[in-house]
């Protein structure tokens, strides 16, 4: 129980609750508490679980994103922004207790000492991993680890019957956070970004420089489902596309003084057009990044309403390698826009905003969505209506399409069925495959999905207790074929490919095109405030 008072008196002075804040009263309340418990109680208390509690209640009762994160979770919760983490290289998928390499990252300790894709790991160091229950989780736990360290696999590759053994040298494993950046049309680029890491700004400029050289004037920057990250990161970004001296954002809390962030000389891409593509997942950091684009009429945003994170986190470390993550301020966009969403009524009703959106029809008719008067902006250089108070509004509205989505569709993605039977035919087509499409255009131009693996699927569906239903299938049809085309092409490819085939059916991105090649469209939206 000691540990207990060890911890919440760290709490304390990590806060400042003695100066200012949490008045004495309380403060003596809660160590009375505690240390009743600890001498009075009938039972030995479990003090790691009361201390966790507790602090999990504090926060919980502050806001929705004032979190607690335990010892064990701190490294792992950082890797996507970090950019790394210590591995062999691997992407890997558990089909009926069978581990299947999917893909080798380029470049990584698995790829140079031979691991393929379609090799089965059977068995990992001393422990048999073919054939038993096991999760990804205890298989992430032996095959990552402290870099220069060795794991040794054996794979079972193709039919034959010999084991092939690796002696595999942990490495720092890159995690990237642009998936994709290719040309749309000859003067149009796309880049997708999943994250803002510590890497982001260096992986997107050189997607930048990649896309001038093949004659990119326009660019379609893509947020979609980009829940965020650092905001230094987001800064810097925003900065690639405005002039000098223009403001980004500016925070401001109660206990936090106001700090303002300006554009500086060295923007990357400030002349030509750019349209962003953002969803109800873009959040935080992508809604500053958007927010300040809008603000300075930069550019168009096209999407639906992003959810609303307008809070900023500064993490605090506690004695135990734990720590919290406190919501210390707002930010604000240049017009003076928070896009904070209520969560006055608690985090439950909060985290079930994106269902009531769904529910009221928000996310298929722009209609549906009403912002009182009072949260009103003009942006910066056009005079354009805005708003706050719930997310980035985009310029142009694009809904969800819902036409070809099933609940047979959703059954067989949620229980992996359709990437099952993908890696079953990879397993036996890989090398036809690559000699019949040697480049992605021409697989792009040529491949169709066949019957047989439609086929296959229906049966898969079956054994997995997904029945089929042949209406939803016909519905659905034209979408698993597109699905299953772009998890091949990732497969013999890059993530870039694959979102190259998905985007085919991606409205977002087909009114972006639409704008950006329709004499007038981009700024006719620019233009609605004059």
């Amino acid at each position: 129980m000691k540990k207990i008072i060890l911890v919440i008196i760290s709490l304390a002075f990590v806060l400042n609750v003695s100066s200012q804040g949490i008045s004495p009263i309380q403060q003596r309340k809660l160590f009375q508490t505690l240390t009743a418990v600890s001498n009075l109680y009938v039972d030995t208390v479990n003090d790691k679980k009361i201390v966790e509690s507790a602090i999990r209640g504090m926060l919980e009762e502050l806001d929705p994103h004032s979190t607690y994160v335990p010892a064990e979770e701190v490294q792992r919760m950082h890797e996507p922004l970090e950019g790394s983490f210590d591995g062999i290289g691997v992407q890997f998928q558990i089909i009926k207790d069978t581990i299947n390499v999917v893909q080798t990252v380029s470049g990584t300790p698995a790829e140079k000492v031979g691991v393929l894709p379609g090799d089965k790991i059977v068995q990992i160091n001393d422990t048999v991993v073919a054939g038993v229950k096991i999760q990804n989780s205890d298989i992430l736990k032996k095959l990552r680890g402290k870099r220069g360290t060795s794991v040794w696999i054996k794979v079972k590759r193709g039919s034959n019957p010999d084991l092939i053994e690796f002696k595999i040298i942990r490495d720092k494993i890159p995690l990237y956070s642009v998936d994709a950046s290719y040309m749309l049309t000859d003067e149009i680029g796309f880049i997708k970004v999943n994250n803002f890491g510590s890497n982001t700004t260096k992986e997107f400029n050189k997607a930048l420089k990649k896309l001038k050289a093949q004659g990119m004037k326009d660019l379609v920057l893509s947020l979609e489902r980009n829940g965020g990250g650092y905001l230094k990161t987001s800064i810097e970004l925003a900065d690639e596309f405005l002039p000098a001296d223009k403001l980004i954002v500016y925070t401001d809390g109660l206990h936090v003084p106001r700090s303002s962030a300006r554009s500086t000389y060295k923007g990357n891409f400030e002349d030509g057009r750019i349209v962003v593509l953002v969803d109800e997942y873009s959040a935080s950091a992508s809604e500053i990044l958007s927010g300040a684009i809008q603000d300075w009429d930069r550019g168009v945003v096209i999407g639906r309403r992003t959810f609303g994170k307008g809070l900023v986190q500064r993490e605090l470390p506690l004695i135990d390698g734990s720590l919290i993550r406190l919501t210390v301020a707002r930010y604000y966009t240049p017009t003076g826009r928070s896009i904070q969403k209520p969560y006055e009524n608690g985090t439950k009703d909060y985290n079930k905003d994106l269902m009531e959106r769904y529910n009221n029809g928000e996310l298929m008719h722009a209609d549906s969505i009403h912002f009182p008067d009072s949260l009103q902006y003009k942006t910066l250089i056009q005079k354009r209506t805005v708003y706050g108070g719930g997310g980035i509004m985009p310029d142009i509205f694009v809904p969800i399409d819902t036409t070809n989505n099933t609940a047979y569709h959703r059954d067989l993605v949620g229980k992996g069925i359709v990437n099952n039977v993908v890696i079953q035919y990879m397993n036996a087509n890989r090398a036809k495959l690559k000699a019949q499409y040697p480049t992605f255009e021409k697989f792009n131009k040529e491949f169709e999905v066949s019957e047989a693996v439609l086929k296959s699927m229906i049966a898969e569906g079956e054994k997995e207790k997904v029945p089929f239903k042949e209406d939803e299938y016909n519905r659905s049809k034209r979408l698993i074929k597109l699905q299953m085309k772009a998890i091949i092409a990732n497969n013999l490819w890059e993530t870039s490919e694959f979102y190259q085939v998905i985007g085919m059916e991606n409205d977002l991105l087909k009114k972006a095109v639409e704008v950006l090649t329709t004499k007038g469209a981009y700024e006719k939206v620019l233009s609605r405030g004059r």
